[in-house]
């Protein structure tokens, strides 16, 4: 009986156990509906909060381009006339070699080659007399480099030629010699000069005595009419014979003074005409003496529009004919070739600094922007794509060849100003913009002016109080727990 209780009351107390559980299990597993929206609610959101900043904002346009040296020209020597042949080159420079004004670029046949500042090439030789806009540049040079050519006016003088003959020998030159055919026709004319003298005092010689022949012309004639007319007064009977003979008289006596006269007048006109070839033939042998004395060949001078140069290529050896283009040279100012898309190119400016570098070759350099295409698709870039140019400022790095990384500042602030993160300005209905800012835990917001928007910030200026570097501002909300 006792064992029959034992076992109800374990039965009851397993029932007891189980109904314990499952109310437990239905209380954690049954939620009322404010339960149920409380647990499905999303988290409440956290202020996303950044300083204020103090400094100097700019907006930059980078790109890249391709570096070299500026103006490549090709250089090759005009003809000269007073040479037989183009010469033959002696001395040749090298690639990379710096030239300046008065330098001897190479030579040819043993002659120097020289190089001069001028805008206007040689094409003519430069010789005694001669004058023009090279003559001119041919002096200004010499008087740069300390030859004094006279009065600067382009006329090649006895000055220039002095100034000339000093540049040549103090550069270890001599100075070009007349030529053999110059030299003969100094001395053609210098023989055919003596022989117009020589017959301009015989026809002076004449002339001065054809006077005197016409005098005496005149007294035969009236010697012979006074014969006449003694005889026929001693004949009174031959009255007609008488007539005629002394007619006759007149006639002759006339003839002879009528050829003492043209004999005058003809030794006149010889005078004329041999004073005339004797000043002619003074003037010739001056101008031959001048040109006889210092010439420049144009095969020995080069005028280049800008100095100093740098040699890029040399196109011709020792030994080779000094003809066709033998040099291009450069100047020494490093450019850099770039080129900006078209919504771009219109804020990039002739003058803007230009910030060089190249992280991987360690460069880091200044320069500024010389030049900007008026077109798209010109200087070798595509149409979608506007050129430029950049002149580099001096810089001991090699840069020549490589490509590099150009930033422009195209915009700037004039000083440092108070700036947030763009995503802290919002624009209200009234286009009004605004920022939000942290006051002890609260937010305010504040009308503000924006500015200068750049690398994720933006100026600002508030539209009253003011706002110091370090004051946080609503940047976004993060979810956050209870």
């Amino acid at each position: 009986m006792r064992q029959k209780r034992s076992v109800s009351l374990a039965v009851v107390l397993l029932l007891v156990v189980l109904a314990a559980v499952a109310g437990w299990l239905a209380g954690t597993l049954i939620q009322s509906p404010a339960e149920a929206a409380a647990r499905t609610a999303p988290p409440t959101p956290a202020p996303i909060l950044a300083p204020l900043e103090e400094r100097v904002l700019s907006a930059n346009i980078v790109t890249r381009g391709m570096a070299r040296f500026g103006l490549p020209q090709e250089v090759s020597l005009a003809p000269s006339a007073l040479k037989e042949r183009a010469g033959v080159i002696t001395t040749a420079p090298h690639r990379g070699q710096q030239l300046q004004e008065g330098d001897v670029l190479l030579s040819a046949s043993g002659r120097p080659v020289f190089l001069f500042l001028g805008a206007v090439p040689v094409f003519r030789d430069l010789t005694p007399g001669v004058q023009g806009q090279d003559v001119q540049q041919l002096e200004e040079a010499l008087a740069r480099l300390g030859f004094a050519p006279g009065k600067v006016d382009g006329r090649f003088d006895a000055d220039t030629s002095a100034a000339v003959a000093d540049w040549y020998n103090a550069a270890g030159w001599s100075p070009f010699e007349p030529t053999a055919e110059q030299r003969a026709q100094l001395h053609n004319l210098a023989e055919e000069l003596a022989t117009a003298r020589d017959e301009l005092t015989a026809a002076q010689d004449e002339l001065a005595a054809a006077p005197i022949a016409v005098e005496a012309a005149r007294a035969a004639a009236a010697l012979a009419e006074a014969q006449v007319a003694a005889t026929t007064e001693a004949a009174a009977p031959q009255v007609a014979l008488d007539e005629m003979a002394t007619q006759a008289a007149q006639l002759q006596g006339e003839a002879a003074v009528q050829i003492a006269l043209n004999a005058q007048n003809a030794a006149a006109r010889a005078v004329d005409r041999l004073e005339a070839q004797v000043d002619s033939l003074q003037a010739e042998l001056a101008a031959i003496q001048q040109i006889t004395d210092i010439q420049l060949p144009a095969d020995e001078l080069i005028f280049l529009p800008n100095l100093p140069v740098r040699i890029e290529q040399v196109n011709a050896a020792v030994g080779d004919p000094a003809q066709g283009a033998l040099l291009t040279v450069t100047n020494n100012q490093l450019s850099i070739d770039s080129s900006l898309p078209l919504d771009e190119a219109s804020l990039v400016q002739p003058g803007m600094a230009v910030q060089i570098d190249e992280r991987e070759l360690g460069v880091a350099a200044t320069g500024v922007v010389a030049r900007v295409a008026d077109a798209p698709g010109t200087d070798g870039v595509d149409g979608f794509h506007i050129y430029f140019e950049t002149h580099v400022d001096e810089t001991d790095t090699a840069l020549e060849g490589f490509s590099l990384r150009l930033t422009i500042p195209v915009q700037s602030t004039s000083g440092a100003v108070i700036v947030a993160p763009i995503s802290a300005l919002t624009m209200s209905a009234d286009g009004v913009s605004h920022i939000q800012v942290d006051l002890n835990g609260a937010l305010e917001t504040v009308a503000v002016t924006p500015g200068l928007a750049t690398a994720g910030f933006v100026e600002i200026a508030p539209l009253e109080g003011a706002l110091s570097p370090g004051q946080l501002v609503l940047i976004g909300m993060e979810n956050g727990e209870e």
